[in-house]
């Protein structure tokens, strides 16, 4: 294991990074306008009725890889002296860091059995990246408080 994974996953910690994560993905989808939200907004609501608590189940699925895809980022941020912040590293890197979570669902997505929300998925796959992309800010104030 990592010094990463050793924070992230420790069992005291990750339910609280799971629930900020949800909130997380629920404000940054609230948080889309015009239209080209619609899609976006469209499918969340979607999703949330086929299964409600579906996407806390998804992150606490897919969070041990999400944290496994963060720790070339962490172990580049600790070799180059932990520069500023950890979360202001992955926004340096935003592009590349949306990309790493990407691979993950997008491996999840390739094995679900639920072909709603496969469709769904495939449908806002294509704008994905910069959509997790404006997460990333968020998502380094989740973990800056635990990651120094």
């Amino acid at each position: 294991m990592s010094e990463l994974t050793d924070i992230l996953l420790d069992p005291a910690l990750r339910p609280k990074l799971i629930d900020g994560c949800v909130r997380l993905i629920d404000a940054e989808v609230a948080s889309k306008r015009g239209l080209s939200a619609l899609p976006i907004k469209g499918g969340f609501k979607a999703v949330k009725a086929v299964r409600p608590g579906f996407v806390k189940t998804v992150v606490e699925l897919l969070f041990d890889r999400f944290v496994e895809q963060m720790v070339p980022y962490h172990e580049a941020w600790v070799s180059g002296g932990k520069s500023g912040t950890f979360g202001g590293h992955l926004q340096k890197n935003a592009s590349a860091v949306a990309n790493s979570l990407l691979i993950v669902t997008d491996e999840r997505a390739s094995r679900s059995q639920m072909k709603s929300i496969k469709k769904i998925y495939s449908k806002l796959r294509p704008t994905a990246q910069g959509h997790v992309t404006s997460a990333i800010p968020g998502m380094g104030r989740l973990l800056d408080p635990h990651v120094k």
